[in-house]
């Protein structure tokens, strides 16, 4: 059995929320939704967390989260910096922020020598999720293709009521391996109940049934390599843009339809949450209560 990581995409600061989202208490002792990603991560079995943060709140990061897990799970953190690329690259004038979710795991990549998986820090997954990204990670073995899993929630299951969200479509073949990944960046219910998204100027109706990508991946070792090589290949093509994204699932995509990676499709059971605007807090933190009252979750994480 292998060594396992969650890697833990900590670094965004909450545009649309307003603040330091994933520092946020939720819970009744002050629990953030990390911890219960920790929490249920070291149930299903992950050997350690790391932390994907910004160098500019470590402190209050290591102080108000990183020390909860001392004695408890291996911990590292690793830092998304606007001028962590490849060599023969710079940031152009005048951009700002660093460049989206790919990046942010390609600034792990020099501790990342196991299988791994990846989730939002902001996002409440639940234990099924973890359960199952451990299964396949202890297990997992690359061929002639790098071998990975995404857990896929249905899309009615994660919307929000306070605003629009992103989400990444996914089509699987009917042996459960991933086709492909469509980035929705605007998908949000309308007046009249319908679930409509907005890609390239253009409406479409969705049933709300649809798989979606999370940000819950697991990857072999070998993925990070690629990961890199696909990082360079946007720079070549984008690099000089003020405010491109290099996403985590366009890269997934690519390599799948290139033939060099085997994503397998897991369906998790559980209902996901999250707290992509402020107005969402009430919600999750009831949500919280109703797990813990049915005895999913202790009264206290650690």
């Amino acid at each position: 059995m292998q060594e396992i990581t969650l890697v833990v995409l900590a670094a965004g600061m909450g545009s649309r929320y307003g603040g330091l989202k994933q520092l946020d208490a939720l819970g009744p002792n002050g629990e953030s939704v990390m911890d219960y990603s920790v929490f249920d991560a070291i149930r299903a079995g992950f050997d350690r967390v790391v932390f994907i943060i910004r160098r500019d709140f470590e402190k209050e990061f290591r102080e108000h989260i990183g020390s909860r897990y001392d004695g408890v799970i291996k911990v590292g953190y690793a830092f998304q910096a606007l001028d962590d690329l490849p060599g023969g690259y710079l940031v152009p004038e005048g951009r700002e922020k660093p460049w989206g979710t790919g990046h942010a795991v390609y600034s792990a990549r020099a501790i990342l020598n196991g299988p791994f998986a990846v989730i939002n820090a902001d996002d409440f997954y639940g234990a099924d999720c973890y359960k199952k990204l451990a299964g396949f990670l202890k297990n997992c073995k690359d061929s002639a293709k790098v071998s990975g899993c995404i857990a896929s929630f249905i899309l009615e299951n994660t919307l929000s009521e306070n605003g629009s969200v992103s989400r990444g479509i996914c089509s699987a073949s009917a042996d459960g391996l991933l086709e492909n990944v469509v980035e929705n960046p605007t998908i949000q219910r309308n007046a009249d109940g319908k679930i409509i998204s907005t890609l390239d100027g253009k409406e479409y109706e969705l049933t709300g049934k649809e798989q979606v990508s999370m940000n819950a991946w697991g990857f072999s070792a070998a993925f990070v390599p690629l990961l890199t090589g696909l990082f360079e290949e946007f720079l070549s093509a984008r690099g000089t843009e003020l405010k491109s994204e290099f996403y985590l699932p366009g890269a997934v995509d690519a390599l799948i339809k290139s033939g060099k990676a085997e994503i397998s499709v897991l369906n998790s059971a559980d209902s996901w949450f999250g707290v992509t605007y402020r107005e969402d807090k009430p919600f999750v933190q009831a949500a919280i209560r109703e797990l813990i009252a049915s005895g999913k979750y202790p009264e206290s994480l650690f």
